[in-house]
């Protein structure tokens, strides 16, 4: 016997759960699959749980906005404890090119509400008095940008959907989706048969593979010609680490936005236990899905990290990983209908910032569900749209 849900959202990750979360709480009858074990099981615990509105992208402005206002009220409304810190995110400048960029940013990030101002040389280092001071020139402080962990925020927002009435399935793989006259009727897994007219596709890194097993279930008739057997998805490798713990002596993210080689930026902060999260950009790009931890990636940070820190040159490193960041061609995400199947929704190429958007985008896709967006979500949308031109990129991706 087929079960009959409203929605159903394949990938129980950073921006399937909270969605499954919000739809759960409006009364629709949600179903959830991933192929794994549990949730966020994917790049969600890959993540290191920062979370900023500092952006360059008014939508990833708007939705990160949201997503903090969530996280920060989280255990007062909900009572979960998910280490939220109101920590703040520094960008810092010490060429005049990374001050022409972000003092320019600066005037998008206020027009959209972003709590934000330029540091001076003095005021950074009375904030950051372990900072380099040579040739600082100063950077950005938004105080309001903060980090939590991912595993519990998972957790939380797994739990509270279940128990609202969202479905899970797990250890399930999809194997097709059913369309009737352009129309999504439901999805095949190795387990079952679901039927449901709205599927979302939240599979992360992974969403390229669903869009491609989707594709045979396509009506024959003429369809346009956006490319439907591929998403400009692309699984980027990125590796992170851990410190041993120490008294705490810094709270703000920090991020470093110079190139250098082998990575175009890098960022780091120190969790409410004492331990310094980092993670480095590589460039060029580790195209594909290897998650083994390297050899060059720890030389390459610490030195950088330590250049612009001289504080964090005798703590120990206790452990490294890598996740897979779904990148796009601009650095922002596709979210949107298809206009090819009715019903069927993309909320894919997080490029790494699938945990910080999870809260706010799973919101909106709700409303999208419900066919409820408002006048600001659909300029978010355009900016989003899987249908867009790609030009330029992201600055603060």
């Amino acid at each position: 016997m087929t079960e009959t849900y409203d929605t159903i959202i394949i990938g129980a990750g950073s921006v399937g759960v909270p969605t499954a979360f919000n739809l759960a709480r409006a009364g629709v009858r949600t179903l959830v699959l991933d192929e794994r074990p549990s949730p966020g099981q994917g790049s969600n615990k890959a993540a290191i749980g920062g979370v900023r509105a500092t952006h360059s992208d008014p939508a990833k402005i708007r939705l990160n906005l949201r997503s903090l206002e969530i996280l920060s009220t989280w255990q007062a409304t909900y009572g979960d404890d998910i280490e939220w810190n109101t920590g703040g995110y520094v960008f810092v400048a010490y060429r005049e090119r990374e001050e022409k960029i972000l003092k320019e940013l600066l005037v998008i990030q206020k027009a959209f509400g972003l709590n934000i101002d330029w540091l001076d040389r003095e005021a950074m280092l009375a904030l950051l008095p372990d900072l380099n001071p040579v040739d600082l020139l100063g950077g950005t402080y938004s105080p309001d940008d903060g980090h939590c962990s991912t595993l519990l925020t998972s957790h939380a927002f797994y739990e509270h959907a279940r128990a609202a009435g969202a479905k899970f399935r797990f250890n399930e793989h999809v194997t097709g989706l059913k369309v009737e006259g352009g129309k999504v009727e439901g999805i095949a897994t190795d387990k079952g048969a679901y039927s449901a007219p709205v599927v979302i596709n939240a599979a992360g890194a992974w969403a390229n593979s669903i869009h491609r097993v989707l594709d045979p279930a396509l009506p024959s008739t003429d369809l346009p010609s956006y490319q439907f057997t591929s998403l400009p998805v692309y699984p980027d490798s990125h590796e992170a680490a851990i410190t041993e713990p120490v008294a705490r002596f810094m709270h703000p993210m920090v991020v470093d936005i110079r190139p250098a080689p082998g990575s175009t930026n890098y960022y780091f902060y120190q969790h409410y236990t004492g331990q310094i999260v980092f993670c480095i950009t590589p460039s060029p790009n580790l195209w594909g899905e290897d998650r083994r931890e390297t050899s060059s990636f720890l030389p390459m940070v610490a030195q950088r990290m330590i250049d612009l820190m001289p504080r964090l040159a005798n703590i120990r490193v206790r452990r490294t990983w890598r996740g897979l960041y779904p990148m796009t061609p601009d650095g922002s995400p596709l979210v949107g209908w298809s206009r090819e199947i009715e019903g069927y929704l993309l909320a894919v190429g997080m490029c790494g910032q699938g945990f910080m958007l999870g809260p706010g985008l799973g919101e909106l896709l709700t409303r999208m569900a419900l066919q409820q967006t408002t006048a600001d979500d659909a300029e978010s949308l355009d900016i989003l749209s899987p249908y867009r031109e790609f030009k330029g990129m992201e600055k603060l991706k």
